[in-house]
């Protein structure tokens, strides 16, 4: 009986000596589940701040686009106004060139 005894204490400690470690194991895993918890959130963080930045950026890219088809519409205009100016200097000068010639004979 007292080697059942001290047989069952031994099962005891051992099992007891089991379950420190085990919950030793689970305190760090719960510990390095804290750790990166903490980092995922710092990472979120940053990630948000990252899409408000592209956000920004994507709301001044559309504004220097619709400044940049302005530009181009105006300088269509302008070169259509040119050709214009061009084509009526040109009709002038060969009016002139007719007159002189026949002012000339």
């Amino acid at each position: 009986m007292l080697t059942k005894n001290l047989s069952i204490k031994t099962k005891k400690k051992k099992t007891g000596a089991e379950l420190i470690l085990a919950n030793k194991e689970l305190v760090f895993q719960n510990e390095e589940k804290e750790k990166r918890a903490a980092e995922l959130i710092l990472a979120n963080k940053e990630l948000v701040f990252q899409n408000e930045e592209k956000g920004k950026r994507a709301a001044e890219l559309i504004i220097a686009d619709k400044e940049l088809v302005y530009q181009n519409e105006e300088k269509e205009k302008r070169a259509a106004e040119l050709i214009i100016a061009d084509k009526n200097y040109l009709s002038k000068r060969r009016k002139r060139k007719t007159r002189s010639r026949v002012n000339n004979c």
